[in-house]
């Protein structure tokens, strides 16, 4: 080859070498500002740990000088306030991993990271604040009602209204129920019928059963979550990493929504233990409905997981809010059941487990419907209606039982 021929094959040997050039300036100039911009993302997380270093110092402090039912409803809105946006941030970076590495892992980090904040929040009250037998069946039955009722009743009225009619994976559901069902059984209504202890509570054997009865369930089913029958909890394809159209490579990587989701979780955990003085207060100062306190902290656990579901369904993405709802539902029983039973031990409080009365019957008619519901693989409107007619119910008869 002579010389002239190799000097005009000179630039197009060396144009590869100038586009890595140009590409490598450009990852640079995108990634230069990427801590700056992090930083404005995440504000809320200084507000959080702000907040949380203020009542671990001078926690006492506050609440002494707010004494009163004004200053008191001010420190609920206040604290309830900044642990839902906290937590409707841990939905957000649970809901990019769930893009990143696809269903159902990130569901399943949604309600596990939930249920760590329930079961902290719950036993929080129960450590620091009165001997209430009840405030474990109340939130844990309020959770249930929320969820089954009011964010199924939700999800699937938004997302039928705006598509008519939508899909989920039939086999998912049907595996939820079968977990779910008998644990709410075992947990919430058998311990009214049995005859060892007094009252609708359980003996220690009973206790132990119970403990290991829910473990073990909810390790067995995540073996079939996330295992030989992963392909239950997806639906056309959701299974697999989201990454959109335009995008080669996510924003950021998972690790780094990992790490903010931990931190996130940190104030949460620390705020929901001093949420326990202004609800027993205002329980006990205006008189209010003894179950209006289980309320109240099912109603903070279980709003970041309902925006996940209406959302999802709102985006014809009916499977994930399958999971979230259900898997809610089971995480809440599988887990913090067992949790509060050997708290309760511990810290020697008594445990009232069982549900009577009115709110008994609503709860079976409750499980009722969701199997109706979750059996024929779609969903419409008046489904969605059905269930929010019964939280509609379980709200009155909880004022006027």
């Amino acid at each position: 080859m002579s010389m002239a021929q190799r000097l005009v094959r000179l630039p197009a040997t060396i144009r590869p070498v100038g586009a890595l050039l140009r590409a490598a300036r450009h990852r640079r100039a995108r990634h230069a500002p990427s801590v700056l911009q992090l930083a404005r993302e995440e504000w809320f997380l200084g507000v959080s740990i702000a907040s949380s270093a203020i009542f671990l110092g001078l926690g006492d402090s506050v609440f002494a000088a707010l004494a009163g039912p004004v200053g008191m409803a001010a420190l609920f809105a206040i604290l309830f306030a900044i642990i839902l946006t906290s937590s409707l941030a841990v939905v957000r970076h649970a809901d990019h991993l769930a893009k990143q590495l696809g269903e159902p892992y990130g569901t399943l980090i949604l309600t596990l990271s939930v249920a760590v904040i329930e079961v902290v929040s719950i036993s929080a009250v129960i450590v620091h604040g009165d001997n209430n037998p009840t405030l474990v069946r109340d939130s844990l039955l309020s959770v249930v009602m929320i969820i089954l009722n009011g964010m199924v009743g939700a999800s699937l009225l938004i997302g039928a209204w705006r598509h008519r009619e939508q899909h989920y994976n039939l086999q998912g559901a049907n595996t939820y129920l079968a977990v779910i069902i008998p644990l709410v059984v075992l947990s919430l209504v058998l311990p009214c019928f049995t005859r060892t202890t007094p009252g609708p509570t359980l003996s220690l054997a009973q206790s132990i059963f119970l403990i290991l009865t829910s473990i073990g369930l909810y390790c067995a089913f995540l073996g079939i979550q996330t295992g030989r029958h992963r392909g239950y909890f997806a639906d056309d394809g959701e299974g697999a990493p989201v990454v959109a159209a335009h995008e080669t490579s996510p924003a950021r990587p998972p690790w780094v929504h990992a790490l903010l989701l931990a931190a996130y979780m940190g104030p949460v955990i620390v705020l929901a233990e001093q949420l326990a003085r202004p609800i027993d207060y205002l329980v006990e100062t205006l008189h209010a409905p003894v179950a209006l306190g289980g309320v109240a902290l099912a109603a903070l656990v279980a709003a970041p997981e309902a925006i996940g579901a209406v959302r999802g369904a709102f985006n014809n993405h009916l499977q994930r809010a399958v999971n979230i709802f259900l898997g809610s539902v089971l995480a809440t029983i599988g887990l913090t059941v067992p949790a509060m039973l050997i708290i309760s031990r511990l810290v020697g409080r008594n445990m009232i487990l069982g549900v009577e009365g009115p709110d008994r019957v609503m709860l079976l008619l409750t499980l009722a419907v969701s199997m109706v519901t979750f059996s024929s693989g779609r969903t419409n409107v008046l489904q969605g209606a059905v269930h929010l007619v019964l939280f509609a119910a379980y709200l009155l008869l909880m004022v006027q039982g």
